[in-house]
Parts: structure tokens; C-alpha cells; sequence
């Protein structure tokens, strides 16, 4: 008797099937009707684990987070229509962070769109400006869909892909999906190798910048740094590519202000995977030549190179380093400028009205190094952003966690969760204003359901103090930039976690000093005063 023939996988286990091979371990979403539960189904079948967030824009920050943090692509999931609204905020985060994300989204059968209008618009359009490709399972095999989704995400510059996949569809039978395309960056030019080599020859007081692309690189960076003895500025995202604690470390690049003092005695600058993504919206003010070494070539630089190396960024800057000769930037001299600074940023105001901003960082840094925990730090968008980019001294690429190219508010906590899943060895630190907390107040609920190792500490001041500084002589209606201190301590105990409050430093080195003893999710509501930022930021952005 013939043996009943296995039956042949869906298009929903295809699917999975294709991120299982590119590495992907998690999926994140909140599912609704259609394809959803048939992709969850699959994600099990598949070994991957699916964890539910609260909000669909969380969901793809996790995704996004976990996608920088692992190098492989980022999977999320949600429902039609208003599923994929809440999702493009996440989605454009991780377009403009450069974060190798597919959002698996529900779509329409086309015997669907024969009659339906209920929560349908086009999709694909809707997130177009902020995905690189949109592929709808029916117009192509799942598999092949997948497979083409993860190539745009992760070739460079990495970004965001949409697929499109209907209830019906997730269910009928489907092949395999292609194998996926594993290359890399291609290898540098050797002609453009060496005119970046002509124009370092030249100069004796480079500046290196390094951003997002070098946390793939750190190594050949910091070669290259030490084979020209030379100053390294780093952009948030890039924090940690060089140590805090390296002599050669110079601070935090943003195209501001605050590093005006060192690059104003650069005779040129090497541009170490930095992207123009990454820079505030300041015209370029330095005329001495700039290296661009990148993946792929830019778009839309912030300055003309006078040399441009595309391709994998470790060989190009190994080969830049190879023969370097030694800068006349000397030890001292980087050493001045770095604490130069460190002291334009400081930010310990003694109002009384709460603890300063800066004495938040280091206090919680102190009491974490205190306890043995080293987690990832998470900073959400906001005024408190300046003293933690500053101030929380960073030691590896991934140490800190930032939505720097779309600046979202509701980063910190989504991106700690995925953090502390991803590495529960080192778990992760939140630190988040109350707004960026209270807009996405319910991802608490999801960190105290998955117990995870994760430290939320919330700079409570009452107010956007972002924007309150911007406000100049404008007469604003009462309570338009704040609202009545809430009580954030109390919120993370509702949903099951450790809710904890700080009102002076004392109480604040005993209430981290706990959290870093517990097992699960803590939250720490700090009363901050905000009256240091106005000189911090205009000492950052001029």
C-alpha cells in the first residue's frame, strides 16, 4: 500500500520557514483576525518564539532592536487597517535607524476587494516611504516573498520591507521558499582605497567619526585610531565603538555645537560608516577634506567627499590603517578637549525641585557597576537624552540603545524588553522621560508578563521639557507642554512589576541598588528637575 503523502506546507510556514534560515528567532506583533494566528502557529512550529506586545509601533521597535542587536532580520507581525497605522511609526523608525525589519502585515484577498471597504486602505502605499520593497503573498509564492523581503531589508543601507499576506492565502499549500542570498558588502574599490589613502597621507590632524555602521567594524576602528593616534567622535548610535574610557575617545558627534572645539583644529575627517541619517539639521561647516567610508554610497551627503571608499567597511579602514602614519594630535591635547567637552554638557542643577538629569546617569551607572550588572541601556527621545548619551560611559558596540535617525518618543522601554530578551545574561536599562513613558504606558504590562531582567528608569519631571525650551516668548494655554505629575511607580505596580521612587540621591541609589537585585522588571520614578536643559542643549546645539 502507498504511503499517504506528507501534507504540503502552508504559505503562513513558508514564510516563517525563510526568517527561521536568516537567523530570526523571535517574532513580535499583536495579532488580529486573518493571517495572524496561522503565522504564530507556523513561528512555533518553527522553533521561533512570539512575543506579545501591547502596541503595534512597540512591536516593530522590539523587532527593530532585536534586528541591530542579533544582525539578523527583524520579524513583525499585525492585523489589517488599523494594525498597520499603529505599526508606521515603528516601521519609519526603523527605516530611518537603519534596522533590517519585515512587518508581515494582513491583507486582502482579492475576492475580498471585490466587496470590502471595512478598515481597508492601500497598505503599500501607506508605508512605501518608509519601507524599501512591498510584496503581497497571491501576486508571488510566500516563500519567494519572504526571501525577497529580508534581501532589501538587510542590503545597504538596511531598512524596513512590507509583506502583505491575507487569511486565505496564509493557508493554502506553498513550496519551499529559495534559498537566501548570504553576500555582503562587495570588497572596496583599490582605486578608491588609495586616493583615501592620498588624502590621509596629507593631513596630521585627522578626526575620525564613526556612526552606525561601524558597531560592525569596531575593530578596524579603533585600529585605525590607534595607528594614527588620532581623536574618535562617535554618533549615538555608534556609542561604545570606542570605549568611553579609551584616551582616544572625544565625545558624541550630532553636527552641532558642542564638538565645534575639536573639529575646528581637524585638518580632515574620516567619515567611519557615519550616516547623514544620524546628524541634526545643520549645514556642514568645515572645509578641510572628509573621507566617506560607507557600505554603499550615500544618497545625500552632508559634504562633498574628497575621497569616497563604498563597500565592507572593516577591510577599507584596515587598508587605511595599513602604512598610517602617526598624527600630531598629542594624548594631552584629546585628552583637554574630551573634558572640554563633558564640562560645556554638564547638567547638575541644585534647584531643589528634584534630582539633576546628569546625577540620574551617573548615580544609576554607579549603583548598577556596584551590584555586578552590565545591562544595555535603552534612552528614549527627549530632553533627558543629552545627559545619557553623555554621561553613561559605554564600553562595546550595543551598550546603548537609541532611535536617533526618526528621534520617536516610546523608544526606551520597547527596545529595553528586547534588549533584556535578547541577552538575558546582561538584561537592559530604560531610561525614558515620563511622555515617552506615557505614550506607550502599556509595554510595562508586556515587560512584567515576560519577566524579563529590565530596569525602567523614568526621569519624571511633568512636562515635554524638550519642547518647553522651545516655547521662547510664545503664550502658550496652560498645560499645553505638561500635566499633572503622575505617579509611575504606582502604574508598574498595577501590571505586575516593581515600582519604585526616587526624590533625592540617596533614595535613588537605594532604589537602583534594588532593582539590580531583582529578577524581573522594575520600574524607578525619579523626581527630576528640568532647569539645567535650556544650557545643556544650547551648549550641545549652539
Amino acid at each position: 500500500m502507498d504511503a499517504t503523502p506528507a501534507p504540503a506546507a502552508t504559505a503562513a510556514e513558508a514564510l516563517v520557514s525563510a526568517f527561521a534560515a536568516a537567523g530570526t528567532k523571535r517574532v513580535y506583533g499583536v495579532p488580529g483576525g486573518g493571517s495572524s494566528l496561522d503565522l504564530i502557529a507556523a513561528a512555533k512550529a518553527q522553533g521561533l518564539d512570539f512575543v506579545l506586545a501591547r502596541h503595534e509601533s512597540a512591536a516593530v521597535i522590539m523587532a527593530a532592536t532585536e534586528a541591530e542587536l542579533s544582525g539578523a532580520p527583524g520579524l513583525a507581525l499585525c492585523t489589517r487597517g488599523p494594525g498597520v497605522g499603529n505599526a508606521a511609526n515603528g516601521v519609519a523608525h526603523a527605516a530611518l535607524d537603519r534596522a533590517p525589519v519585515v512587518l508581515v502585515a494582513d491583507g486582502f484577498a482579492p475576492a475580498e476587494r471585490a466587496f470590502a471597504t471595512h478598515q481597508y486602505f492601500d497598505q503599500a502605499a501607506m508605508l512605501g516611504p518608509v519601507t524599501k520593497a512591498q510584496f503581497s503573498v497571491g501576486q508571488m509564492a510566500a516563500g519567494e516573498a519572504a526571501v525577497r523581503a529580508i534581501g532589501a531589508a538587510m542590503a545597504a543601507p538596511r531598512g524596513a520591507a512590507l509583506v502583505e499576506l491575507s487569511g486565505s492565502a496564509a493557508r493554502q499549500p506553498a513550496a519551499p521558499p529559495p534559498a537566501l542570498a548570504t553576500a555582503g558588502p562587495p570588497a572596496p574599490d583599490a582605486a578608491a582605497i588609495a586616493a583615501a589613502r592620498r588624502v590621509l597621507a596629507a593631513a596630521r590632524r585627522p578626526v575620525i567619526i564613526a556612526g552606525l555602521e561601524a558597531t560592525e567594524a569596531a575593530g578596524p576602528v579603533r585600529a585605525l585610531a590607534a595607528a594614527l593616534g588620532c581623536p574618535v567622535l562617535v554618533t549615538y548610535k555608534a556609542k561604545g565603538v570606542v570605549a568611553d574610557g579609551d584616551p582616544l575617545f572625544a565625545g558624541v558627534f550630532t553636527c552641532g555645537a558642542a564638538e565645534g572645539p575639536l573639529l575646528d583644529r581637524a585638518d580632515a575627517v574620516v567619515m567611519a560608516g557615519a550616516d547623514p541619517v544620524e546628524f541634526i539639521a545643520r549645514p556642514w561647516r568645515w572645509t578641510v577634506p572628509v573621507i566617506e567610508v560607507a557600505t554603499a554610497p550615500r544618497a545625500l551627503p552632508y559634504v562633498a567627499p574628497a575621497a569616497a571608499v563604498s563597500g565592507a567597511l572593516g577591510p577599507a579602514l584596515e587598508a587605511l590603517a595599513a602604512g598610517a602614519a602617526r598624527s600630531a594630535w598629542s594624548p594631552d591635547e584629546i585628552a583637554a578637549l574630551r573634558e572640554g567637552w563633558r564640562a560645556a554638557l554638564a547638567n547638575d542643577p541644585r534647584s531643589g525641585r528634584g534630582i539633576g538629569p546628569q546625577r540620574v546617569v551617573e548615580i544609576t551607572q554607579q549603583a548598577c557597576r556596584a551590584a555586578g550588572f552590565d545591562p544595555r541601556v535603552a534612552v528614549d527621545a527627549g530632553a533627558h537624552m543629552f545627559p545619557a548619551t553623555t554621561f553613561w560611559a559605554c564600553e562595546r558596540p550595543g551598550d546603548l540603545l537609541i532611535s536617533n535617525g526618526l528621534a520617536t518618543m516610546g523608544f526606551a522601554l520597547p527596545a529595553g524588553i528586547a534588549a533584556a530578551l535578547h541577552d538575558p545574561r546582561r538584561g537592559a536599562l530604560a531610561f525614558t522621560g515620563d511622555g515617552g513613558l506615557l505614550m506607550g504606558l502599556g509595554e510595562l504590562a508586556t515587560a512584567a508578563t515576560l519577566g524579563v531582567r529590565l530596569v525602567v528608569v523614568a526621569f519624571n519631571d511633568s512636562s515635554l521639557s524638550l519642547i518647553d525650551i522651545k516655547k521662547e516668548a510664545r503664550d502658550l494655554p496652560e498645560g499645553a507642554l505638561g500635566w499633572p505629575r503622575a505617579d509611575l511607580a504606582a502604574a508598574m505596580r498595577a501590571v505586575g512589576g516593581i515600582g519604585l521612587s526616587a526624590h533625592s540621591e540617596a533614595e535613588l541609589a537605594e532604589a537602583i541598588a534594588t532593582a539590580c537585585a531583582a529578577t524581573g522588571p522594575v520600574l524607578v520614578d525619579v523626581a527630576v528637575d528640568p532647569s539645567g536643559y535650556p544650557a545643556q542643549i544650547k551648549a550641545l546645539r549652539g
